[in-house]
């Protein structure tokens, strides 16, 4: 009963000991704050990893349509130098079916 009214806390026994309590308190609050400080310093390097990522990305993307547009730039040129003109249309595929009678004739 007297934990729960604090009756322990008023006998000179412990009042002695008030400016440890003060201390361990202060070395308690310090701590909190500091794991509070790390925690939000290891959200934002967290944020920052996955922008770093997504920079990578754009800038390989980035880069192989640059190699692309860099090989086609020098295939005209050198499409020019030989005289030839691309195409306007696409080339039509021819298909060839064999004659069913061109394999009884070949048994």
């Amino acid at each position: 009963m007297d934990i729960i009214k604090g009756n322990f806390l008023n006998r000179d026994e412990v009042k002695a000991h008030y400016k440890y309590f003060l201390f361990i308190f202060g070395l308690l609050m310090v701590m909190i704050y500091s794991n509070h400080l790390v925690n939000t310093k290891i959200e934002h390097v967290n944020k920052l990893k996955e922008e770093t990522e997504e920079y990578k990305s754009r800038n390989a993307y980035a880069q192989s349509r640059l190699i692309k547009i860099r090989m086609e730039s020098e295939l005209g040129k050198e499409m020019v130098q030989d005289s030839l003109v691309s195409l306007e249309s696409h080339p039509m595929k021819l298909l060839i079916k064999a004659d069913s009678t061109d394999d009884k004739a070949t048994r």
